[in-house]
């Protein structure tokens, strides 16, 4: 039986990164903080877990230290920082070279010509252009200009896994379909200026890079192969203050509510278990665990609803320390580290997004 699988993962990060401790002394210096502030900040960005992250606006000129000029520092209160146009410009321009990065390696390690791709499926919840990454990938992979397209916006955390229900479809629909799957955000674009809770807890725990995946059939499992056998898709009863995004004047503004851990160990267990058991399957049974590190009580919330082991979220926490919480290609990330392992399956790739809602795929 033929079955859509993941026949190679790319990954990219900027070219330059942050300590987490430099990241906290550069926050408050944008927002121009007293002493009691930037002491309490560097304490918010230490509890992330985070020990390093990447972003495009970071520079190294000269051999210098990293810095970044975008966000000026705030000269009076209530200043909000730049414009969501110059940050939507800024994305358009930083943001095809690192989705080129990631397909380039992503159509490498499958051993797949990009010339061969059917159907290309883009996902971003971080900025706008038109036209889109899409049409930049075309143009500097070498992609046959009838590929289908299909863009998937605006998802939160979790996109890369809607984009892989959308690949496995597209995939299964033909022997002949290559689908090349790539996730890009540029989440230090709309760092926000201000002490709100909401927005600090952002500030310390975004960053940005891309994952690219190529996905078509194949007749058996194989080491170096993850076969996407289900996806499954929640939304919690009447969270949908809990999570979201909102497009302001001056960037994208999330909302973290404080209850999102409490949702997910109310709710998580419940769910998983009925989904797994639709595909004949039982929790104990999986043997690993791909779960967007939203932040370490993201991950807690879901080791304690799920009774999972420390080990279980062990690739989660790490890909978190290196490099933050990229939003959608954060699980390609973790799958990527699975899939170099030989990781034991089945695997529960699962993340969170607006709404709460909860999506998973299941993989052998």
């Amino acid at each position: 039986m033929n079955i859509a699988a993941l026949l190679g993962i790319g990954t990219a990060t900027p070219r330059n990164t942050i300590s987490q401790q430099d990241a906290a002394l550069m926050a408050a210096g944008v927002c121009a903080f007293t002493n009691a502030r930037k002491r309490a900040l560097s304490a918010v960005y230490r509890r992330t877990q985070v020990q390093s992250r990447g972003s495009v606006l970071l520079e190294s000129p000269n051999g210098c230290s990293t810095h970044q000029a975008f966000f000026a520092p705030a000269t009076k209160a209530g200043q909000r920082g730049p414009t969501t146009e110059s940050r939507l410009q800024r994305y358009a321009a930083d943001a095809p070279s690192l989705a080129i990065a990631a397909c380039v390696q992503a159509c490498e390690r499958a051993a797949v010509s990009a010339r061969s791709i059917t159907q290309l499926v883009t996902v971003s919840c971080t900025g706008f252009m038109a036209p889109g990454i899409d049409i930049r990938l075309i143009k500097h992979l070498g992609i046959d200009a009838g590929v289908g397209r299909t863009h998937i916006g605006f998802m939160g955390c979790h996109g890369a896994l809607n984009g892989l229900r959308v690949a496995k479809a597209l995939a299964e629909s033909s022997q002949k379909e290559r689908v090349l799957l790539c996730a890009v955000e540029l989440c230090s674009l709309h760092f926000q200026y201000g002490w709100d809770d909401n927005a600090l807890i952002a500030n310390a725990l975004f960053a940005d890079g891309a994952a690219a995946a190529v996905i078509a059939l194949r007749e058996a499992p194989a080491a170096k192969t993850l076969m996407l056998s289900a996806s499954g898709s929640s939304v919690i009863p009447d969270s949908e203050e809990a999570m979201g995004w909102r497009i302001g004047d001056h960037g994208f503004e999330m909302r973290l509510a404080a209850s999102v851990p409490g949702l997910i160990r109310r709710h998580l267990r419940s769910w998983t278990e009925q989904w797994l058991g639709r595909q004949g399957l039982q929790l104990n049974g999986m043997a690993s665990w791909a779960v967007h590190p939203g932040g370490p009580k993201i991950l807690d919330s879901v080791a304690s609803a799920l009774e999972l082991p420390d080990h279980a979220l062990a690739i989660s926490r790490e890909v978190l320390a290196q490099h933050g919480n990229m939003s959608s290609p954060t699980v390609l990330f973790i799958l990527e580290k699975l899939l170099r392992q030989d990781a034991p399956r089945p695997i529960v790739a699962m993340a969170f997004g607006p709404g709460l809602s909860i999506e998973a795929c299941l993989i052998h």
